[in-house]
């Protein structure tokens, strides 16, 4: 390990509420002291960040790697290396690989394999029920002790709300975290868009806005009846988002997140069947989107995530209803998050701390998503005044699907730090 110091830059630090030209000095892979350097510190390296935001390294809820069983979309390497390049240190990881994550040793591999790679640091959401099936609880507490921080079943609704009432009972005799992304399956059945007026012009089956809210009374309900943890994961609609409201008026504590992409866009993005934007859940209707991002403004929504999802060629370049759906955006994260705030005139303080510190709470680390003296120094030096343009040769991500190709976007990082070791410079 060397010790670093980092001199001139302006120190974001969202859980300590820090915003100020501060140098940060690093020893051992851990913060040794912001401001001032400790006695005794020697640098073996110093980097100058006049002009530079020093952050903590962004944590994201949901990439999926597409390791194991789709490495033919991406692989751990290639994503790692979108990681670093996005400022991105921690990742965590939906269970709906091929097979899903829901024996211990898938996750022990999958852990190892990170760790061998020596890149971001990863959370396994582990699969809560065998297969996602929905039929036959995992072995949750074995799955914690592999690696997992949280249950799922990623996008794939559960048909028997018995067997999920028993999985929350499960998880909260043990305060096993459940991240549930609210889905009706019949609701949504053959559906490939928001149910509104672009989904009609275009010919599309629509997914309407209670195909979430239906699911979600549901889950509420459970939750309150089990007294289980529960995170909403990729909410999409206002609707959504007051039924949340409610559950918190009577004394619930529930979480939840929404996606970069449904910040930013909405249904009529799709103009002329752009298979960027065929997604899970739905891009909804502006004013949906309007309301989302008042609600991560005003703290009702938590945090942001970039719903990572790589999709080969091939499965993008067909007719929209045959399309798979999802879009990258690890790379993306911090520049639509630095967008948003631009956009609506948000401190950057705030800003930052849906993407680390109220993310790290989300998954339970308490070693980063900050920069305090003591913890792991897991650091993106970023320059938010530089722009580019996405393009696909821009992204080192192995999926080039993204509906902001040809935009110009904020924010260029120029270190990326995991345990005092620079592992990407732009």
């Amino acid at each position: 390990m060397i010790n670093i110091h980092i001199a001139n830059g302006r120190l974001v630090d969202p859980a300590r509420q820090i915003d100020q030209v501060q140098d940060v000095f690093i020893a051992d892979g851990k913060i040794a002291a912001t401001g001032t350097a400790p006695d005794g510190f020697r640098p073996h390296r110093t980097l100058d960040a006049t002009g530079l935001i020093v952050a903590p390294g962004l944590i994201d809820l949901a990439a999926r790697l597409r390791e194991p069983g789709f490495e033919y979309r991406a692989t751990l390497e290639s994503e790692m290396e979108a990681a670093m390049a996005g400022g991105v240190t921690s990742v965590a990881i939906p269970p709906d690989t091929d097979p899903a994550l829901d024996e211990p040793g898938l996750v022990e591999m999958l852990c190892y394999r990170a760790k061998k790679l020596n890149r971001a640091h990863i959370y396994p959401v582990g699969a809560l029920t065998i297969a996602l099936k929905g039929e036959r609880l995992s072995e949750m507490a074995e799955l914690v002790e592999a690696g997992c921080v949280a249950f799922s079943q990623a996008n794939i609704p559960m048909l028997d709300n018995m067997v999920l009432m028993r999985a929350m009972q499960y998880a909260a005799t043990f305060d096993f975290r459940v991240w549930l992304q609210p889905i009706a399956p019949f609701l949504a059945r053959n559906g490939y868009a928001h149910d509104g007026e672009t989904a009609s012009r275009l010919g599309l089956t629509g997914i309407p806005v209670a195909a979430e809210t239906v699911a979600l009374f549901t889950y509420l309900q459970l939750a309150k009846a089990t007294g289980a943890r529960l995170h909403i994961t990729r909410l999409s609609s206002a609707e959504g988002l007051t039924l949340i409201e409610q559950a918190r008026a009577q004394g619930m504590d529930v979480t939840c997140d929404i996606s970069i992409n449904h910040l930013h866009l909405c249904d009529q993005d799709i103009g002329y069947f752009n298979t960027h934007c065929h997604l899970i859940p739905p891009l909804r209707s502006h004013t949906d989107r309007d309301a989302l991002s008042k609600g991560l403004m005003d703290g009702r929504i938590n945090a942001l995530c970039s719903d990572h999802t790589p999709v080969d060629d091939d499965c993008k370049l067909i007719p929209f209803s045959e399309s798979e759906p999802g879009a990258t955006g690890l790379e993306l994260l911090l520049p639509l998050t630095l967008k948003w705030a631009e956009n609506n005139h948000i401190p950057l303080v705030k800003a930052l701390s849906c993407v680390t510190s109220n993310a790290a709470n989300l998954v339970g680390i308490t070693k980063a998503g900050h920069l305090a003296p003591g913890a792991r120094a897991d650091l993106c030096v970023f320059d938010a005044n530089a722009r580019f343009t996405v393009s696909r040769n821009h992204l080192k991500s192995q999926g080039k699907n993204t509906p902001f190709l040809g935009q110009e976007l904020p924010g260029v990082v120029r270190y990326t730090m995991v345990e005092g070791q620079l592992m990407f410079e732009g």
